[in-house]
């Protein structure tokens, strides 16, 4: 979802598909044709100009939306795509690609929370996303951390955004970046929504400890009117009324 290197993002994300065993699809939660979903997005300033209330009329519930990388990111997009969702009647929230190798979770967490990452009652925002998963950069596939380090940086992430903003943050990854790169851990998973990321047409097997996903990315070539190229899409794994009771939070 970094978009910096889409050709290793498909890379990647082919490649787990190979790897995913007809074992694990049979203990995935339920997918689409099995649960009550509620279409969604993902963007970033490489959509360009966005116009929402087609993207809305289009069937759109909700959307995540880039809004940091880092600690010196900010997507340049990130404010008019927030602000015309919200009025389009789009639920929208922002998301933070993680940069572990590069300054604390803390820093990170707050970097998010002051740049457009917090949070208000208003029926139409959702907690930010934690966007952690395979390295586009130099560094290494977990970006060099043990998986203890991992665990540790990831937490101190979660801890400062709920403390800036009184929410559990979202997290986004894939099954196998988890499993490798945080050591199977499963202590996020009893507050923090899962965000899984499985271009498939089955969600699969979910990160360890994980009983259900809430959001699935189930494709990054999804085309939806008022979005020039490929988008993200998504679900998330109930009706609208269940989104918006997440957003404010009730």
């Amino acid at each position: 979802m970094a978009r910096t290197s889409s050709s290793l993002r498909r890379a990647l994300a082919a490649g787990l598909t190979v790897l995913a065993t007809a074992a694990a699809a049979l203990v995935a939660t339920a997918g689409p044709a099995a649960a009550a979903t509620t279409p969604g997005i993902d963007v970033s300033r490489y959509q360009g100009s966005i116009n929402w209330t087609s993207v809305r009329n289009a069937g759109i519930e909700f959307a995540f939306i880039k809004a940091t990388e880092g600690t010196s990111y900010k997507d340049p997009n990130f404010n008019a795509n927030y602000v015309n969702s919200y009025n389009a009647g789009v639920i929208r929230g922002a998301y933070h690609f993680a940069r572990p190798n590069i300054s604390a979770g803390s820093t990170q967490a707050n970097y998010l929370a002051s740049n457009g990452g917090a949070w208000s009652a208003d029926s139409r925002t959702l907690p930010a996303a934690l966007d952690i998963e395979a390295n586009p950069y130099s560094g290494g596939y977990c970006y060099g951390l043990s998986t203890t380090g991992m665990r540790n940086w990831v937490q101190d992430f979660l801890n400062t955004y709920r403390s800036r903003t009184g929410r559990y943050a979202v997290i986004y990854t894939t099954t196998s970046w988890w499993n490798q790169c945080t050591g199977s851990w499963t202590g996020p998973w009893a507050n923090h929504p899962l965000w899984l990321a499985r271009w498939a047409s089955a969600p699969g097997a979910l990160p360890a400890g994980a009983s259900v996903w809430s959001f699935w990315q189930y494709t990054s070539t999804g085309v939806v009117s008022g979005i020039s190229g490929n988008v993200d899409r998504n679900y998330w794994n109930g009706d609208r009324s269940r989104l918006i009771a997440l957003a404010n939070n009730t």
